[in-house]
């Protein structure tokens, strides 16, 4: 027999499996053995987060109440799938070219990028999805409640349950929604579980439908016979609401923050539409299947006023059947937490972007936006999950728990409703502008609170002298009879006048004010998403430093992807390193590669403060402005020319430069070679004649003696590193497979440099670094020694540091060693790799280290040797280099 405690550990037991199969895909995506997880079907399956507990228990309540019109609760989503799908292609296709995270990201980006309008959109999804998480809340304690009465253990309290329920949905969806900032904003391990639960949901109000059917409604003739006694008709002839109710929810399954964002944000590619157009109608019509027959069995059976919206739960319970209702209440109890799980994510990623990025931003001066973004984004978005959750109890416990689901799921569809307008138009017509998109916005949320929202709170908010005769007794100004239309139903009523009005007020202030030319542009760039391969580009040059750039992106990014991003645009323009150009194409691809982190606006905020100033450029006004594809073809040839001219000129700079900078470096080398070898040549002579001397005591005879060997093993050690370059260039060297730990041949190079007698502390994460390598560990702690030994000698900082990173990519370990001086001189850098360079001595004063230069060059013959590469990074602060290896060294290198 159940009790309340087994109730209790069931329902942990199936939050920890879901905590399980979350964590599991997420890493294997991170591990990149997750393709399976960007599947057409688990896309589908991620959809069935429109079916909530509204679906899955207010389904059959509304049926008992009015009959086939729940169906147009599936209708709508159906018809955008199988109708609209070229609607929703675009909008993937666009959500895809301009990295967006958000419904609110998109129709902030589209009007100029906006960041009125995107926290503008935000607060109504909050306003609007609020009653929708008061919905879930109330289906799960509810249940809970109906499920342990008459149970060993006592019938739950609805609040306690209610409270921690929102409690677990917010330690999982921090867990898993906010861990880290991605710039895809894709959660695997979260679309998975949601495809889980979509399957136990199916399969749960399935086997409830099968029950009722022929377990007690003695098949389908007994059904049919009962639905024709039914005490309600089936259908009741208002056309009029069912052609609304469809429109409705076909607008709110394009403008749901949860529904936007596994439509649009988790998709890995479009095709996967083609599929989930029809798979996703087929998922609603199983879902829908039953309703009927649990409603009108559950009127029969169970006794006069029962909850209809338990119908699904209630009639297992009546018949004895544990398993069964167990069952249900865990297809219910999916159907809730994985709404709340998904829209939390969605709204917070929202709030953080748009309004607290923004607001962190207008604090901030141009040369202060890199400090600790991404900690502010990360700490918004989960202060946000807990805000939008609290949000969703406090409404449910003011509202209470007798009002209908299918009541509340409604309220939620009208308020993101308005947000249509300005989505629709804002990728069909170029004309929309960010005041009519504004404007339209916030007059269709004021309607909808006004008419809607706000009357579902009862008296407590608008007194009955409101209701009746309108504010001050303005009596067109009643929330039930707007502009004296009286006598609709309530719903219609608000979704008429908001909806007619938000769609008025974007049309006419958008014909009657000009875009400015950013919007123009995005406008150019959405409505022809499928003409235009490439993006047009929003930044004119600038004098934007490269390295505050890379720096932003770090904070925002991460270092490796930031790295990675700036590495592979040198490469692209030819350059070595990780520091290229800051050109026109560059500042709009690292535009949108933040953009999919904090969100289109903050985004181009960001990179804004640094380059001083968006603009236009004559291209893309030309676009813009609609002139021939013959002088866009021209002018994007002349430009591309002018492009590669000053490529070619630059690198020719660049060129020279170094050469002029290796002939000097050359000509010190042979100056202060020439002087190496002179120095201990002249000390050997000398007291070598002294040694010849008669007269000498024996302890200057052996002062003198040591003296000769060490500048004969000075002498030696230059001789050797000029011999070792030679033969490293010249491929004559052999190299040795060594099997071994890399912390080992780190504990052997820091020994050997002697970072300890230097002062040098040196940090380490021995965890990272308990790697097996197979390669040539003695020329690997040649190049680590090296490193460790010009941190000991250049690093120039009061309290001098050496930190050492490790993590591995694929088949490569990466190595990394910075230290927490000034660094190198931006001039040294290109050359540092060089057998004729040499770098600086510290800049306090001390006197020079000694040295012929060779040490960086054998470094980068020894690394190509092993099949690797060493590389200076900037933007960290002090010097730092990475030393990247394969763990295993070729078989035809040995």
């Amino acid at each position: 027999m159940l009790t309340f405690n087994t109730l209790v550990a069931v329902s942990l037991g199936y939050v920890a499996m879901l905590f399980a199969v979350a964590f599991a895909a997420d890493r294997r995506a991170r591990a990149g053995r997750g393709g399976w997880l960007r599947s057409p079907l688990i896309y589908t399956l991620s959809l069935s987060i429109y079916c909530t507990a509204w679906t899955f228990y207010g389904a059959v309540g509304y049926a008992a109440r009015s009959g086939l019109e729940y169906l147009t609760i599936y209708l709508g989503p159906s018809l955008v799938m199988v109708g609209w799908w070229w609607v929703v292609r675009k909008l993937v296709r666009i959500g895809r070219a301009q990295r967006i995270t958000s419904i609110a990201d998109l129709v902030s980006s589209r009007f100029g990028k906006s960041v009125p309008i995107g926290a503008l959109v935000t607060l109504i999804a909050v306003a609007g999805v609020t009653p929708y998480i008061a919905l879930q809340l109330q289906s799960i304690s509810l249940t809970f409640a109906a499920f342990t009465e008459g149970l060993e253990g006592g019938r739950a309290d609805v609040d306690f349950v209610a409270l921690w329920t929102a409690i677990g949905l917010a330690v999982f969806t921090i867990l898993f929604g906010t861990r880290n900032l991605d710039p895809s904003e894709r959660h695997h391990g979260i679309v998975m579980a949601v495809a889980v639960e979509a399957v136990v949901k199916l399969f749960a109000l399935l086997a409830v439908g099968v029950f009722v059917v022929w377990g007690l409604g003695g098949g389908v003739g007994g059904i049919l016979d009962r639905i024709d006694r039914a005490p309600i008709p089936m259908w009741q002839g208002n056309g009029g609401r069912w052609v609304g109710l469809t429109f409705l929810s076909a607008a709110a399954f394009l403008t749901l923050p949860r529904m936007f964002h596994v439509l649009v944000v988790e998709n890995d590619d479009d095709r996967h539409l083609a599929v989930a157009s029809w798979a996703f109608p087929l998922y609603v019509l199983l879902m829908s299947l039953f309703v009927v027959p649990i409603a009108v069995v559950g009127l029969d059976r169970l006794p006069e006023g029962s909850n209809p919206d338990l119908f699904v739960l209630a009639l297992p319970i009546s018949e004895g059947h544990g398993g069964l209702a167990l069952l249900a209440f865990l297809g219910g109890f999916s159907s809730a937490t994985s709404m709340v799980i998904v829209a939390t994510i969605a709204l917070a990623t929202m709030v953080s972007n748009h309004i607290v990025a923004p607001l962190w931003l207008s604090t901030r001066r141009p040369d202060q936006v890199s400090r600790d973004l991404r900690g502010t984004i990360l700490l918004a978005r989960r202060a946000s999950v807990g805000g939008v959750l609290s949000l969703g109890y406090v409404y449910f416990q003011i509202t209470g728990s007798g009002v209908a689901l299918s009541s509340i799921g409604l309220i939620a569809f009208a308020g993101v409703a308005q947000i249509l307008p300005a989505l629709l138009g804002g990728v069909f017509w170029r004309g929309g502008t960010a005041k009519g998109a504004g404007a339209g916005l916030a007059i269709g949320a004021t309607v909808w609170a006004w008419t809607l929202f706000l009357p579902s709170f009862g008296l407590a908010v608008i007194p009955a002298t409101v209701l009746e005769n309108g504010p001050y007794g303005l009596d067109w100004l009643r929330p039930r009879a707007l502009f004296g239309l009286a006598g609709l139903d309530p719903l219609l009523h608000a979704v008429i006048w908001s909806l007619l009005l938000n769609a008025t007020a974007f049309t006419l202030v958008s014909l009657l004010t000009f875009p400015k030319p950013l919007e123009r542009l995005q406008g150019a760039q959405f409505v022809n998403v499928f003409e235009r391969a490439q993006p047009g580009r929003a930044w004119s040059r600038s004098g934007a430093e490269v390295e505050d750039l890379l720096v932003l992106a770090q904070r925002v990014l991460g270092t490796e992807a930031a790295l990675d991003l700036f590495g592979a645009e040198a490469g692209r323009q030819g350059k070595s390193g990780h520091l290229p150009d800051p050109t026109p194409a560059f500042l709009q691809r690292l535009e949108r590669e933040l953009a999919g982190s904090v969100g289109a606006a903050a985004a181009h905020a960001l990179v804004g403060q640094l380059v001083q100033g968006p603009g236009v450029s004559v291209e893309d006004l030309m676009a813009v402005a609609g002139e021939t594809a013959q002088i866009l073809e021209y002018s994007a040839r002349l430009e591309q020319k002018s492009a590669e001219q000053e490529r070619t000129a630059r690198a020719l700079r660049e060129a020279n430069d170094k050469l002029t900078q290796l002939a000097r470096q050359k000509d010190a080398f042979l100056s202060r070679i020439s002087h190496e070898l002179r120095t201990p040549m002249t000390a050997i002579r000398s007291f070598s004649s002294l040694l010849a001397e008669d007269g000498l005591s024996p302890l200057e005879a052996q002062r003198f003696a040591r003296i000769v060997e060490a500048e004969a093993q000075r002498m030696t050690r230059l001789l050797d590193d000029l011999l070792d370059l030679s033969v490293l260039r010249d491929g004559q060297v052999s190299l040795k497979r060594q099997h071994g730990l890399l912390a080992d041949v780190i504990d052997r190079a820091l020994l050997s440099a002697g970072v300890a007698r230097a002062g040098l502390r040196v940090l380490r994460d021995p965890g990272q670094e308990a790697v097996a390598i197979s390669t040539d560990l003695d020329r690997l702690a040649q190049v680590f020694i090296n490193l460790a030994s010009n941190a000991a000698k250049y690093c120039d900082a009061d309290r001098p540091e050496l930190r050492i990173s490790v993590h591995r990519r694929g088949g490569q370990v990466i190595v990394d060693f910075a230290d927490n001086g000034s660094g190198i001189p931006v001039p040294e850098r290109e050359v540092i790799f060089e057998s004729f360079a040499r770098l600086s001595g510290r800049r306090s004063g001390r006197p020079e280290p000694s040295g012929a230069g060779l040490g960086l060059a054998i470094c980068r013959e020894v690394m190509a040797r092993l099949g690797g590469s060493i590389a200076y990074l900037p933007g960290q602060g002090g010097a730092a280099f990475r030393v990247a290896f394969p763990q295993g060294l070729a078989a035809a290198a040995e």
